[in-house]
């Protein structure tokens, strides 16, 4: 229900955003289906097709190197643009501008990756379109505490994690399907991304925000609010670093699934980009079994933690099948299992993080922006690690450490004291 002007001023004179109508959920789905079917699908199979293509002897090193290098450039890109949406004044509300611009200029970006034959400028370009992606998500995320009461967060958080499940999944098929012809394939996620955003920015109106509040801020506060002290925080801090190590885990294996599929298989290249769609495929059904379910169960209870306590342990059995039957059943095994536990994950860490924020959520956007530092910062750092556990230990290495990281995140996840 549309609420009026005066209704966006609550006394501490804070911007709030719409009630969401009924399509806004939908919406939220299709756009992060898009975003990660992206990720996935230019992360996992198109950067690695193009890096063998262009020098196989040094695949590996080219994509732990530019993978950690676009790290150190997008570290902080969701936070700065998460606050700086929290700030923006325009006819088109806060998040809008930001999502609109970053999905032209990445869109436009990935869809010229395919015309690139020289590692570095590959590289540049990975570069570029990851902070323009990043500064899509920082604002989007914050959309979930603008427009959705915390009772109700376990559902937006799980169609938010079926959009991020699905994509995960279709976006590693499509990508694979097409990665024989590099140039289309490129140019067929860069229009998607191109299209989602604007649609998601055009049906999902916000309110203006030009007449909103502005207290004026010098460089030194601003730069000082993206300390979040684990002192007075400490929820915060617990809920950032259970993120930072299922995330560091779970995509510590899946980043390299391809080169797993060809040296610790021993697949061919093209039946490897085939067979990683059939673990895709495999992952998605169970994921979208567990988040469907998750996602009500959680606010009907009114828990989150047990369900990412499940979801480790699920994970940490998935990973210990290949270690233990390296072949393709093996890895479908493991794709089904842990499948489950990026499901459960996925519906209740939206919704979890949302309720750790401070300032009951008044800052959204940066402080979301900050917890996804603990999102990107493990994926990157999953292919270097990943890439030195390899060359010095070999790939089982990589199942070992994946299972001790989400180990590792129920643990910390554990003294969290304001959600149950």
């Amino acid at each position: 229900m549309s609420a009026s002007p005066t209704d966006q001023i609550e006394q501490s004179g804070a911007f709030r955003s719409p009630q969401s109508p009924k399509r806004l959920l939908p919406s939220m789905t299709i756009l992060a289906f898009v975003m990660f079917a992206s990720y996935a699908g230019l992360g996992q199979v198109l950067l690695p097709n193009q890096l063998a293509i262009i020098d196989e002897p040094d695949k590996v090193a080219n994509l732990a190197v530019i993978s950690t290098i676009s790290f150190v450039f997008t570290l902080l890109t969701q936070p700065i643009i998460g606050a700086f949406s929290d700030r923006t004044r325009s006819r088109m509300g806060r998040r809008a501008p930001w999502i609109a611009i970053g999905g032209a200029a990445g869109g436009l970006l990935v869809a010229g990756m395919g015309t690139l034959t020289s590692v570095v400028w590959v590289g540049i370009f990975w570069i570029v379109l990851q902070v323009c992606l990043n500064a899509v998500q920082g604002p989007f995320t914050a959309i979930v505490p603008d427009r959705y009461p915390r009772e109700r967060r376990g559902v937006a958080s799980a169609m938010f994690g079926i959009g991020t499940a699905a994509g995960l999944t279709i976006g590693v098929i499509v990508a694979g399907q097409l990665a024989a012809a590099l140039g289309l394939a490129y140019v067929v996620f860069g229009a998607a991304i191109l299209v989602a955003t604007l649609l998601f920015v055009l049906v999902n109106r916000d309110y203006s925000s030009v007449d909103a509040r502005a207290d004026r801020v010098t460089v030194r506060a601003f730069v000082a609010a993206f300390w979040v002290s684990p002192r007075r925080h400490p929820d915060f801090a617990w809920a950032f670093a259970a993120r930072f190590f299922f995330i560091l885990g779970y995509f510590m294996v899946l980043f390299f699934q391809l080169f797993l599929l060809t040296d610790y298989l021993g697949l061919p290249l093209a039946g490897a980009n085939q067979t990683i769609g059939l673990l895709a495929l495999t992952s998605l059904v169970t994921t979208l079994i567990s988040v469907g379910i998750s996602g009500v169960w959680s606010d009907r209870i009114g828990r989150r933690k047990i369900f990412v306590y499940v979801a480790s342990a699920f994970v940490a059995i998935g990973f210990v099948v290949p270690l233990l039957s390296p072949n393709i059943l093996g890895m479908v095994i493991m794709s089904a299992v842990s499948g489950v536990g990026f499901g459960l994950y996925t519906a209740c860490d939206t919704a979890l993080m949302t309720e750790v924020l401070p300032k009951d959520g008044a800052t959204a956007g940066k402080d979301l922006g900050i917890l996804n530092i603990a999102t990107n910062l493990p994926q990157a750092l999953s292919t270097a690690i990943g890439g030195i556990l390899i060359a010095t230990l070999g790939y089982p290495a990589v199942f070992v450490s994946g299972i001790v990281a989400v180990i590792i995140a129920a643990f910390v996840l554990a003294p969290i004291k304001s959600v149950r």
